[in-house]
This record gives C-alpha cells, sequence and structure tokens, in this order.
C-alpha cells in the first residue's frame, strides 16, 4: 500500500492529488511529495526494514508508489565504507564513503529513476523520457527497456562518449542536443506541456523522482547501526539530492527510527559551476544563474532547480559548501583510488576535493562522524583524466629490462 496523502507546495503549502504535475498552479512553486507518518508508524520498525529486499525497496513504506512489484533491478543498499586510510590523510577520525558506483548503471540515478518509472507506470505513463547530464540518461534507458517502456533521452551533444554509448546501447531514442543542460532541460520542459502523457523523470514526475535521493539516508543511518552521522558531505547539481537527503534523516527522527536530527549537510560543487557554493561563501540571499564551465559534467547545471533549497538546508544544518577547480577534483579522483580503492567519476572528485577543503577550513571537525556521498563510477568519465594517468614505466620483455627498473 501507499501512505502518500498528496502532493504540496513548497512554497505556499496547497494540497494537489496525486499526478504527473510538478508545480503550484497559484504561485508556481515546487510540488513534493507527503505522507501520513502517523500510519507509517504502525506498520514500520527497524525489524521490518532489516528484513526487506537488499536494495531501495526495502524502504517502500517511505516510498510513493503502492505498485507490486516496483521497478527494479537491484539499486541501493551499497557499501558504506569505512574510509580509515583517507581520513589519516585528512585527519579525521570517523569517515565513511557512501559508495554509490556499485549501482546497476554505476550511480545514484538508478535509486531516483526506479522510483520515477514505478510511480509512471502506476500512473498509466508508458513513454520513459529526461533531459540529462549523463547518468540519468545511463539509467533511463536500462529501466525503460527492464520495464518495456518506449524512451525519448535528451542530453547535450558535447557528452562524455561513454555515457552516449552506454545510453544508446539499451535502445530507445537517444536525442543530442546542441546546447547545455540548462537548454536541453528548458526544451524538455517545453516537451512535457506538450506530450503530458509521457514520464519526463525529472519534469513532471519529478515529485516522485526525487523521493529516491532519500534512500541514501535511509542506508547510512542503518549501515551506522541506526545513528545518524555527524556530517555529510554531498555533491550538488539541482540541488535535489542535497535535500531530500536531509528529507530522509527528518523521517527517521519522526517515525522514532533514529534519534532527532543535527546532522550536518555541506555542498561540493565544481569552480566551474558552482551558484549554490558561491551563493553560500558570499553569504547572499538568491542564487545567481552561471554558464557552466567544467569537467564535471554530471554537475554542470547553472541554473539549479533546487539550487535555493539547498542553500537554505546547508545554512539550516550547519553545514558549509565548497567550489573545486577541474584540477583540484582529478585530484580528488586520485586520492580516492589510492587511498581507499574507489574508482569515483569526476562528480566523486568534486566530493572528496570539497571534503579536503572543508577540513582544511575547519568545517568538519576532526572527531566528527563524517560520510561523503560518491555518486558515479569513474570508468564513466575516463577521458576527464586525460593523459595525467598510465603506466608507471615500459620495459622490454625480459628480467633484466625489469628488475633494472626496479633497484634504480
Amino acid at each position: 500500500m501507499s501512505f502518500v496523502e498528496g502532493l504540496s507546495c513548497r512554497e505556499c503549502g496547497r494540497m494537489y492529488p496525486i499526478s504527473a504535475y510538478n508545480a503550484c498552479e497559484f504561485c508556481f512553486g515546487p510540488l513534493e511529495v507527503t505522507y501520513d507518518y502517523e500510519a507509517i508508524k504502525k506498520v514500520i520498525s527497524r525489524e521490518s526494514i532489516e528484513a526487506g529486499p537488499q536494495t531501495i525497496w526495502r524502504y517502500s513504506d517511505l516510498l510513493p508508489t503502492k505498485a507490486t512489484p516496483n521497478l527494479d533491478l537491484g539499486t541501493g543498499y551499497t557499501p558504506l565504507l569505512r574510509a580509515d586510510h583517507l581520513a589519516s590523510e585528512l585527519g579525521l577520525r570517523n569517515l565513511y564513503i557512501k559508495d554509490d558506483t556499485r549501482n546497476p548503471t554505476g550511480s545514484f540515478k538508478d535509486r531516483v529513476v526506479s522510483v520515477a518509472l514505478s510511480k509512471a507506470r502506476e500512473l498509466g505513463l508508458k513513454v520513459a523520457a529526461c533531459p540529462s547530464t549523463g547518468n540519468l540518461a545511463n539509467s533511463v534507458a536500462a529501466h525503460a527497456a527492464r520495464a518495456g517502456m518506449e524512451a525519448y533521452i535528451f542530453v547535450p551533444a558535447n557528452l562524455e562518449h561513454n555515457k552516449i554509448a552506454m545510453s544508446a546501447i539499451f535502445g530507445g531514442n537517444l536525442i543530442a542536443v546542441d546546447g547545455n543542460y540548462d537548454q536541453v532541460n528548458r526544451l524538455c520542459a517545453e516537451l512535457a506541456m506538450i506530450h503530458d502523457n509521457w514520464a519526463f523523470v525529472n519534469v513532471n514526475v519529478r515529485p516522485y523522482y526525487a523521493e529516491g535521493s532519500k534512500t541514501l539516508a535511509f542506508e547510512v543511518v542503518e549501515q551506522l547501526g541506526w545513528q545518524l552521522p555527524d556530517h555529510v558531505v554531498v555533491p550538488i547539481a539541482s540541488g535535489s539530492q542535497l535535500t531530500k537527503i536531509h528529507k530522509g534523516f527528518n523521517e527517521l527522527a519522526t517515525l522514532g527510527l533514529s534519534e532527532e536530527n543535527h546532522v550536518r549537510i555541506s555542498g561540493a560543487q565544481a569552480l566551474g559551476c558552482s551558484p549554490v557554493a558561491q551563493a553560500f561563501l558570499s553569504n547572499a540571499d538568491y542564487i545567481t544563474p552561471v554558464k557552466p564551465d567544467t569537467i564535471a559534467k554530471s554537475l554542470a547545471i547553472g541554473n539549479p532547480a533546487d539550487g535555493w533549497y539547498a542553500l537554505e538546508t546547508i545554512r539550516k544544518t550547519g553545514g558549509g559548501a565548497a567550489a573545486v577547480s577541474d584540477e583540484e577534483l582529478l585530484e580528488g579522483i586520485r586520492l580516492l583510488a589510492k587511498t581507499e580503492g574507489v574508482f569515483a567519476e569526476t562528480a566523486g572528485g568534486v566530493t572528496i576535493a570539497s571534503l579536503v577543503k572543508l577540513v582544511s577550513s575547519g568545517v568538519i571537525k576532526p572527531d566528527e562522524t563524517v560520510v561523503a556521498y560518491i555518486t558515479g563510477n569513474g570508468l564513466k568519465t575516463i577521458e576527464a583524466l586525460g593523459d595525467k594517468v598510465g603506466p608507471t614505466t615500459t620495459i622490454s620483455p625480459n628480467i633484466d629490462s625489469f628488475e633494472e627498473f626496479l633497484h634504480r
């Protein structure tokens, strides 16, 4: 069953029925899913969750679908790795990596897409669609194939080749647009008004899609023995993931599954596309859109839909924000790989490089329990590394050649 009460406007509070709609008709504020928490309390427990599947659907009572079975490629319950080597380098006592590189298409987007398309089928929508910077395209293509849905996926034409290839292999219609993500997103918003029977996962079914990110909070708390971390570092693209992680922590506390939520949330952005971080660092009361200029293309959203809400969450929780250069994010990728054996895409490099900055500036305290979210697999953005990685040396096929290298 579903415990969804309806959709509410985040600005004016007006309520709407469950439908494929994402904006308030009165103030144009974004809509989000509301739940009957008193009813959920009667059926949910730590034990019922632990008895569930090893996927995001162990938290089905806190997700906005009622269809059974839900669309599932095996997403979620990814490892929470204790990162002692990286912690030692940074002077931290308790550092964890939430490794979402392990999801079916290699990124956290499988969480949101699994929820969005499950709800889309429940609403009777037959076509899956999205604008994407890459990871979402991969996930929608895969889940649409699994669901037997037709797909139309729109991406910037200059996207990383690996992400284009991975989207194309699942079939469907991959539309390359000669423009940046914000232009692609604007096009899809217009198309969603024309093709109102299509499920644009991050447009007209966005309220349900966004709820999938809450599972990143649920899993961390469960994997920490039902304890909340002190501080988390979250990469920011649209800002939705950061706000929903905060919502997830709040929901667990509301339901008595954890202690009261005092988690500090910090945001990570690439310097070439950092409207939220710059607003935080300059103490601004608004988000100024920017034209993206960074190799971290999965975070390259210059006008983030949930940017203001992410900024508000960072401030409200006592967190911080960092913006890192492309060189710094590449070093972040290398640092995580050589200390913990996790290969992250450019967004993960942004998270780790921002973690370094937040520790060195004193925003993150040495004795805090910290979780850094790594949201995508490094194999997706190999080309970003260029000639910065390669063989240690080249030898002839004989012992003498190797021994000469070994003892040089």
